[in-house]
């Protein structure tokens, strides 16, 4: 069987899978985030509070990713919770980084006047600082969402969701008919969504960040 018969025969499994591994690694890109921006606001104006974070959320990146849910496996059980904490977990870095290198970059200048007219810390920090800060946050979120799209992979040897089921089958049954097509079919599924999100994102950076500030 070929590629194209194999998947015009499997069309469905393939596309829920893709659905899932798409919903899986947006619903941890979007935790990750808000964890992420809220670790930057609270130790970007520390600077070794600020160091000791990236240094934390790097950490998390030296454990292999199969090693991390095999780990937490015990804990929470096969399934989506392994997945979702191990993503999330990945998934900090980038954002961390980016949200206290773009906070940090701000031009005290613009904080000093939103100060001069009243504003409170909150505010200041809500409508000056944080949208300032915004484009590079948005790219560390890009570069999360490209690793996590790979790593979701690993979750099919916890029973997690998405396109890893199809490889893990394909490699599993190596020298059947369809193992290449499956591992084939996975991969790609992958890649499109990789680039489907980040096309998102770009759009997203179109519409967010005021001309002045892209340029």
């Amino acid at each position: 069987m070929s590629f194209w018969e194999y998947l015009s025969n499997r069309h469905v499994q393939v596309l829920t899978d893709s659905l899932q591994h798409a919903s899986a690694v947006f619903q941890c890109m979007v935790a990750a985030t808000v964890i992420g921006v809220l670790i930057g606001v609270l130790t970007y104006r520390s600077e070794w509070a600020g160091n000791l974070a990236t240094a934390a959320t790097a950490s998390i990146l030296t454990v292999p990713s199969l090693a991390l849910i095999g780990l937490l496996i015990p804990l929470v059980g096969l399934g989506v919770a392994p997945t979702v904490i191990a993503l999330t977990l990945y998934g900090l870095l980038p954002i961390v980084r980016n949200a206290v290198v773009g906070l940090r970059g701000v031009d005290p200048s613009l904080v000093d006047a939103a100060r001069g007219i009243g504003m409170s810390r909150l505010a200041q920090l809500v409508k000056v600082e944080l949208p300032l800060a915004w484009p590079p946050i948005l790219t560390g979120i890009r570069v999360s969402t490209q690793m996590l799209m790979g790593i979701a992979a690993i979750a099919a040897f916890a029973s997690g969701p998405g396109l890893g089921n199809l490889i893990f089958r394909g490699v599993a049954s190596l020298g059947s008919a369809n193992a290449h097509n499956q591992v084939l079919a996975g991969t790609l599924g992958i890649v499109v969504l990789a680039l489907l999100f980040d096309a998102a994102y770009v759009l997203i950076g179109r519409l967010t960040i005021p001309r002045g500030i892209r340029a």
